[in-house]
């Protein structure tokens, strides 16, 4: 009995650690392709190019509250509670942060199409373009 408690309150606190330690935001849009034919090159123009930001920031609040209650419930004791808030305050710092771009051209045949690169991307707004079926390229 004591061990099917002991696991199910482990089981609530890696729920608790896992959701509550990271706040992750993202910020894009999407928009469909239309028009792709079966075409060895197809010309068009850059009409925008934007930037995302995905960032992962800790809650070490959030950390020291779910390790003290982990640690409290698995030892039952008070100097367990403090040294799960101190780990879980610990674990839960920091952030992670990733960029990438998506290039948004517009085709002479009225189609679009959307490329993403991870580091910067070597068009601007306004580049002329060819897609083939080798990749996308400067025309």
């Amino acid at each position: 009995m004591r061990l099917n408690r002991a696991m199910s309150a482990l089981a609530a606190s890696a729920l608790i650690l896992a959701t509550g330690c990271y706040a992750t935001t993202s910020t894009t849009r999407s928009y469909g392709e239309s028009g792709y034919r079966d075409a060895w090159e197809r010309r068009g123009k850059v009409e925008t190019v934007r930037e995302t930001i995905d960032r992962r920031v800790g809650d070490p609040a959030g950390g020291a509250l779910a390790g003290a209650l982990v640690g409290g419930v698995l030892t039952g004791r008070t100097g367990g509670a403090i040294l799960g808030a101190l780990f879980g305050a610990a674990a839960s710092q920091g952030s992670v942060e990733h960029r990438y771009y998506e290039v948004f051209v517009q085709y002479e045949d009225g189609g679009r199409q959307v490329f993403t690169f991870r580091g910067s991307p070597p068009f601007q707004t306004g580049d002329r373009v060819v897609v083939t079926d080798r990749g996308i390229f400067r025309d």
